[in-house]
């Protein structure tokens, strides 16, 4: 009998790999992603366990070169839907009732996994797939994923020994219920870690899940699901569908049992996914809980006691790093006037070494957008913007779809603080500066807090302590996660929980115990020992 009271104490950060030339590891993800440029993956669907092949199928190819397929995918049908279900449920309850600290060593051994087995596979079928750096795709599928796994095991140790006082008279205690039925996860395609964190968070906490991936993630989200089994994952409890969305969705919104939806994309998406649970409110067991992240216009706001050169690399690694694909990427900049002209001189020198080329060319930091789709939006906002009398394009502005989705790392400035590439999500390698009068700052600040509908991520320049702390309580919703002299990127698990509330999501900081907190229902249960023999009170006699 197990009658340890177990604790998993907190983990530090998985190291980052450098990959210099020359190196072991160098030469390892050389030859993995050789290997996985010469094959062409079958990717099923796996429900309870089992690979299911519908026959309907698509193809995963290369951002940086449409013409080369990785992998062919099988497509979900309404079937395949219900199946998943009936498997998350059949499995939920031999998965609740198992000890958490037996859920938790899955995942660490996931974490391991992924550490010191898998790391090229994982690595180099984002960078493959999804169109990343090396060093994108290690602090994302490599590092984060790992960070969620040992860390989330951390913080279910600090949620389930919070409980409740008790006295001489009773015993008191919280049960920590996983929620009743399963979750719908829905992962985006720009990080593979989300994908992970998504469905393991949630299954960490006793849930089961149908998990729909982003179509062009598909190759790290097969292998991830690939992982996830080879660590004890019990059959069913995380149901792999790859498929189209509104499909999947027309039977998961609408089953009795939808216990919750945890979900990383657009804005849109989740709008919709939030009113369709709406309308059938009157069909579930309980009220779902609703965890999204959508998308943000994340900024970097300079005060004229900032140091340029700090300012232009924050604005060259905010914007253009994974070509401007994550929802914390910086899109807006408000840059004082007396700044602007060494400011503007720095990132146009950055920017004269940033050519966008493959992935397997470790010399280029820019690679291609994802999709056709995704480069037709972002062009569309490029050649619009050069439409605005006074806009001006300093750099880049050119895109060439012909091998693969390039875009040149693009920079406008813009006379109008509320001009389209100002406010609109681009999701793409744009940034759109504004240059205001030094002695407009605070006004400037009422600008930027009132000019996005999002408020995921945004940073300050500022060597003026006054001016710093000023900014910090006017933006104090513009951001859920604020840097100070530093880009709006790279939040590490542990360290800052990543979130944002107004349009960006529900703010229920991945990376923290916060996030725990939705997938559980505590139950309080008091134990009398003496339990009362009439009904009479003294104040009664």
């Amino acid at each position: 009998m197990n009658n340890a009271i177990y604790n998993f104490r907190e983990p530090v950060n998985e190291p980052v790999y450098d990959w210099s030339k020359g190196s072991v590891e160098r030469e390892m993800i050389e030859k993995e992603l050789r290997e996985q440029e010469n094959k062409i993956v079958d990717i099923p669907l796996i429900i309870g366990g089992k690979e299911i092949r519908t026959g309907i199928t698509g193809k995963i190819t290369k951002p940086t070169d449409h013409g080369h397929v990785l992998a062919t995918w099988h497509m979900a049908t309404e079937k395949e839907a219900g199946l998943a279900i009936e498997a998350a449920l059949k499995a939920k309850d031999a998965w609740m009732n198992l000890a958490w600290m037996e859920r938790a060593a899955i995942m660490n051994r996931a974490a391991e996994l992924i550490s010191k087995r898998y790391r090229y596979v994982i690595n180099a079928s984002t960078m493959l797939g999804q169109g990343k750096s090396i060093h994108q795709a290690e602090i994302d599928a490599a590092c984060e994923i790992i960070d969620f796994l040992r860390f989330n095991s951390h913080f279910a140790s600090v949620i389930y020994r919070e409980q409740p006082l008790s006295d001489n008279q009773s015993i008191n205690r919280i049960e920590y219920r996983p929620l009743e039925g399963f979750v719908f996860t829905v992962s985006p395609f720009n990080f593979t870690s989300i994908a992970a964190n998504l469905n393991t968070s949630v299954a960490l906490m006793g849930n089961t899940t149908v998990w729909k991936p982003a179509t062009t993630s598909l190759l790290s989200s097969y292998y991830l699901m690939k992982i996830f089994m080879e660590a004890g994952l019990p059959d069913g409890v995380i149901n792999f569908l790859p498929g189209q969305g509104q499909l999947i969705s027309s039977v998961v919104l609408k089953h009795p049992d939808l216990a919750g939806i945890h979900f990383t994309g657009s804005n849109a998406t989740f709008n919709t996914l939030w009113k369709q649970v709406s309308e059938n409110l009157a069909l579930y067991r309980s009220y779902p809980r609703l965890v999204g992240e959508t998308g943000g216009k994340d900024f970097i706001f300079a005060h004229n006691s900032a140091v340029p050169a700090e300012l232009a690399t924050a604005i060259v690694r905010g914007a253009f790093e994974y070509q401007g694909q994550k929802c914390s990427a910086a899109s807006r900049a408000y840059i004082p006037a007396s700044l602007w002209p060494a400011t503007r001189d720095q990132i146009l020198d950055m920017l004269a070494d940033v050519v966008p080329g493959d992935v397997t060319d470790f010399s280029c930091q820019v690679n291609a957008v994802i999709d056709e789709k995704a480069f037709d939006t972002i062009m569309g906002y490029i050649n619009r913007a050069r439409e605005v009398p006074g806009t001006e394009i300093i750099t880049g502005g050119r895109g060439d779809k012909s091998k693969g989705w390039f875009i040149e790392p693009t920079v406008i400035v813009t006379p109008d603080p509320h001009s389209v590439t100002m406010e609109e999500e681009i999701f793409g390698p744009v940034m759109t500066i504004y240059v205001y009068p030094d002695d407009k700052y605070s006004e400037t600040l009422a600008i930027c807090d009132a000019t996005s509908p999002y408020g995921l991520t945004g940073s300050i320049f500022s060597n003026d302590k006054y001016a710093m702390i000023e900014a910090c309580r006017k933006l104090r919703y513009a951001a859920g996660n604020f840097y100070i002299n530093d880009k709006p990127t790279g939040a590490m698990v542990g360290q800052q929980p990543f979130g944002g509330s107004r349009a960006s999501g529900t703010n229920d900081k991945a990376g923290s115990y916060l996030n725990l907190t939705r997938w559980v229902s505590p139950r309080t249960v008091k134990e009398t020992l003496i339990p009362v023999t009439g009904f009479r009170y003294p104040y009664m006699d």
